[in-house]
């Protein structure tokens, strides 16, 4: 599987970096440092990865969710 090249999106007047890493798995930069690692649960839902032991941490995130909706536009999915 090929190494898909990082993106910029922009929500609001932010601008996240968006690195792609294994399947469904990003790693998400904001003001040019590590933000976030998200990861697609299902289509509509994604999750943010626990920094230390990167396993998916449950409960609704309305930023990571928009994140994702943005990253499958970019994607075109």
């Amino acid at each position: 599987m090929e190494m898909k090249e990082p993106f910029d999106i922009e929500l609001g007047d932010v601008i996240y970096s968006i690195f792609p890493e294994e399947e469904d798995t990003y790693v998400v930069f904001k003001d040019g440092t590590e933000y976030v690692k998200i990861i697609k649960d299902t289509d509509t839902t994604w999750l943010k990865l626990n920094p230390e032991t990167e396993l998916p941490m449950f409960g609704m995130d309305e930023e990571v969710n928009l994140i994702g909706e943005e990253i499958k536009k970019e994607l075109g999915q």
